[in-house]
């Protein structure tokens, strides 16, 4: 092992096993390849990569969720995930076991320090999520969620050279900037010729809790206008929630803890046509 610039270890170009075939032999026992995408920051696709992740757990399907937002890592916190990956008899990593069903993997796992800043070119993060493919113990899984950061650079682009099969959602609010975006995305998808399963409209509405009043307070139907414009199907529309963010924060299952709310409900429904679409 040798340090990268802000003391992250990075494996040494050593003789061994072919660092490609080893990530094309992990993938071959992986059913369901998912990038989870978005335009623009801010629109909730980490929180949507992880409840779309457990949505899929809990009807029974073994989960790997992979966080490739290599300058960002939010998904172990998120899933209140703590400590480092360890390496096991294979000499690969075991990832972090969140549940029987669901299992994560993200830079920040790797990190002594989950503060330092991670100081990487193109170069760097292309060998780092091939490792994360190659070099970690995933066994056999139904589906792997792949949160990839915002935009079209490195880390989605090293997805689709990389995982040949994977296939796009992308994740939008309603308002006209964020729309602007998601277009920017459904293009990437083309050029590259990534499948797009659907859309995903996050923070649609919000209900008063005092008065019961819906408000769209981030405008209404865009993301559905967009998937109709562009031939696509719209997965879902997730309502805002103050209690997602908490949860987040606290590392807490939203699902478990709201199993009821309409946000648990909506996030069942979109598993559920996720895995249609996967297996059409």
């Amino acid at each position: 092992m040798k340090s990268s610039p802000n003391g992250i270890g990075i494996k040494e170009k050593m003789p061994g096993p072919d660092p490609d075939e080893q990530a094309r032999q992990s993938l071959t026992r992986i059913k369901h390849k998912l990038m989870i995408m978005s335009g623009k920051g801010g629109v909730g696709k980490s929180s949507v990569s992880v409840n779309l992740a457990i949505a899929l757990s809990r009807k029974g399907f073994k989960v790997g969720l992979m966080d490739v937002d290599i300058h960002g890592p939010d998904i172990p916190r998120m899933l209140g995930l703590s400590g480092m990956m360890a390496a096991n008899a294979n000499r690969k990593l075991d990832p972090m076991r969140y549940s029987d069903n669901l299992t994560a993997v993200s830079i920040e796992s790797l990190m002594a320090d989950k503060d330092d800043a991670v100081i990487w070119r193109g170069p760097m993060k292309h060998g780092a999520i091939r490792q994360f493919v190659g070099e970690v113990e995933w066994g056999d899984l139904d589906y792997l969620i792949i949160d990839a950061p915002p935009g079209t650079g490195d880390e989605p682009l090293t997805v689709a050279q990389l995982i040949k099969d994977a296939r796009a959602i992308i994740v939008t609010t309603p308002q006209e900037v964020a729309l602007a975006d998601v277009r920017k995305s459904i293009n990437f998808c083309k050029t590259v010729k990534m499948e797009i399963i659907g859309l995903v409209e996050n923070m649609s509405s919000y209900t008063c809790p005092h008065c019961g009043r819906s408000v769209d307070i981030f405008g209404t139907g865009g993301g559905e206008r967009t998937a109709a414009q562009s031939g696509l199907k719209l997965l879902g529309r997730i309502p805002f929630d103050p209690n997602m963010v908490k949860c987040g924060d606290a590392g807490i299952s939203y699902q478990q803890q709201y199993s009821e709310s309409p946000v648990t409900r909506v996030f069942g429904e979109i598993a559920t046509q996720t895995a249609n679409a996967a297996r059409g």
